[in-house]
């Protein structure tokens, strides 16, 4: 038996990086998995992912939808509700980031990143909150970041949207936690995605020796802490930041 047997959850960007590594672990535990992806270009690596994973039995789908776009999270739960039945599990993963120092920062770098990475996460929450209400449970998982918690050069825009998540998510915690709903936030440190394969051998080496435990992270370390706060051993969790970054954060 897995630790999600008979639960759904939905994953927003899990075409990629750490959302893949969410999607893998969830139907390993038993989970039939709702995934979005954005582009036309992830819709190739998105049918692949459902074509593998789907060899266990697992029910696994994948739907194109733009998390920032307020009407289309609202007919992706309403697709996913259709598909599926229910969602146990909310993970808002999409994120992207449009690094510069603040002297060089247009106001389209500042909108872009704070509408993915803040205001997909009020999109998705504010449309699961009445199915959740209905059926009196759910675990919401947003995913931040250790930059929201310290801040980093050159990312006052990423810095200021998964700050703004953590915030949201106390919040939410706070107003339906009589409901059975919990809200909990995940900030990775550190992790070797596409965006850390770009820094160069001397760049990783500084970030490593900075991280207690020596190394980055890898997807499979965050996607293992959002099975945990999916999962019924963590029902009286909530309201909770939980950093995965290696002892970064102390």
């Amino acid at each position: 038996m897995g630790l999600l047997d008979g639960k759904v959850a939905l994953i927003t960007g899990g075409s990629r990086g750490i959302g893949e590594a969410i999607v893998t672990a969830f139907v390993k535990e038993g989970a039939s998995v709702a995934f979005t992806y954005v582009s036309e270009n992830s819709a190739a690596k998105s049918k692949t992912i459902v074509q593998d994973l789907s060899t266990d039995g697992a029910k696994l789908k994948s739907y194109q939808s733009d998390a920032s776009d307020f009407g289309q999270a609202a007919s992706l739960i309403e697709n996913v509700l259709a598909d599926f039945g229910k969602i146990d599990i909310l993970i808002n993963n999409a994120g992207i980031t449009k690094d510069t120092l603040m002297l060089r920062m247009s106001e389209d770098q500042w909108d872009d990143v704070i509408n993915v990475n803040l205001k997909s996460v009020f999109n998705l929450t504010k449309h699961i909150l009445k199915p959740m209400l209905k059926q009196r449970s759910g675990s919401i998982i947003h995913m931040s970041s250790v930059v929201g918690v310290f801040g980093n050069a050159g990312q006052a825009n990423y810095a200021a949207s998964k700050a703004g998540i953590i915030g949201f998510s106390k919040s939410i915690a706070k107003e339906v936690g009589s409901r059975g709903i919990r809200s909990n936030v995940i900030a990775p440190g550190f992790i070797a995605t596409d965006m850390t394969h770009a820094l160069t051998q001397e760049q990783r080496k500084t970030y490593e020796e900075n991280i207690p435990l020596k190394r980055l992270g890898e997807g499979m370390d965050v996607a293992n802490a959002c099975v945990f706060l999916g999962s019924d051993m963590s029902t009286y969790i909530t309201g909770q930041t939980l950093s995965v970054c290696g002892g970064l954060l102390d």
